[in-house]
């Protein structure tokens, strides 16, 4: 049950999308703004694991200083939208499907993406949809722009926590049940790194991974970085390479998990004509933990 009365209101004030994966499940989704909007003015964010769309709480308003409709939602196994055991694969490319349901469902035909972690792996799925001309028709203007934050799209370069190691071997299954607060927020601040982060976000970030007995699927979910594995070289990556819709690399090099290494690999070795945006003393949760420095980096993608 969630106590939190911020969490409360950001529940209420969205609603529920049945969806045509997993026997219907239902995604929480929220619109801001005007729903009128062009594309060029609409934002589409993805969240990160372990998160829901409320880790944009904290710079959701100075965003809409310059897009007039925002729509974020919960991917299946976050937040507050179902966390199935069964019959759904919680497959990156399933998530990716989920996003233009929920776009389609609020009649949207375009926008400029961003995505944090394990929301840039579906946002790379997607920009190969883009870039092979298979996105549906119901999205007929297309994405106006990538904008990458903190994760861990190369994967090589990547620094997994223990537990995230952990939760992917066959323990997976029996350690995602037994976990407490305590090792979550060991896990939590050891991504972040050496940056701030307010521990009333951590309980926040523990309260929507546990809500719906969440807690129990983060063996699942956490699979997504097999696809990482199995798509990243060949399809992910090169599609990154080939887009010829404008990219921008925005992130915090205080991060433990997916290093700032990554964004100057993305920069140097994939889309060298990316703008590449270093937040000095960002951590992995930027716009939770540094929210203003955040909001700033990303804002400056979109005046420029």
């Amino acid at each position: 049950m969630i106590k939190d009365k911020e969490l409360k209101d950001w529940e209420a004030s969205g609603v529920y999308i049945n969806s045509n994966k997993g026997n219907g499940l239902k995604i929480f989704a929220k619109e801001v703004g005007i729903s009128s909007a062009s594309s060029d003015k609409t934002l589409l964010l993805l969240h990160g694991f372990p998160e829901s769309s409320f880790s944009y709480h904290l710079v959701l308003n100075g965003l809409l200083k310059h897009f007039e409709r925002i729509v974020l939602f919960d991917f299946p196994g976050y937040g507050f939208s179902d966390k199935p055991i069964k019959g759904y694969s919680y497959s990156l490319l399933e998530q990716a499907d989920i996003a233009l349901e929920v776009w389609k469902h609020f009649g949207i035909v375009g926008g400029h993406l961003l995505a944090h972690d394990m929301g840039n792996s579906v946002a790379t799925e997607l920009v190969a949809r883009e870039v092979e001309k298979s996105l549906p028709n119901t999205f007929s203007d297309g994405f106006k722009s990538y904008t990458f934050t903190n994760g861990s799209v190369v994967l090589e370069l990547a620094d997994l926590r223990i537990m995230q190691k952990l939760l992917l071997t066959k323990l997976g299954k029996y350690l995602a049940k037994i976990s407490t607060k305590w090792i979550f927020r060991h896990q939590v601040r050891s991504a972040h790194g050496d940056s701030p982060l307010d521990e009333k976000e951590i309980k926040r970030l523990w309260d929507m991974t546990t809500y719906n007995k969440g807690k129990r699927v983060t063996y699942l979910t956490i699979k997504y970085i097999f696809d990482r594995r199995k798509y990243e070289a060949k399809r992910w990556l090169p599609a990154l390479k080939n887009t010829e819709i404008p990219v921008h690399i925005c992130w915090g090099d205080k991060d433990e998990v997916a290093k700032v290494e990554i964004a100057y690999y993305l920069k140097e070795k994939v889309c060298p004509n990316a703008q590449l945006t270093i937040m000095k003393g960002v951590g992995h949760f930027g716009q939770l933990g540094l929210p203003s420095i955040w909001l700033d980096s990303v804002l400056s993608f979109y005046h420029g």
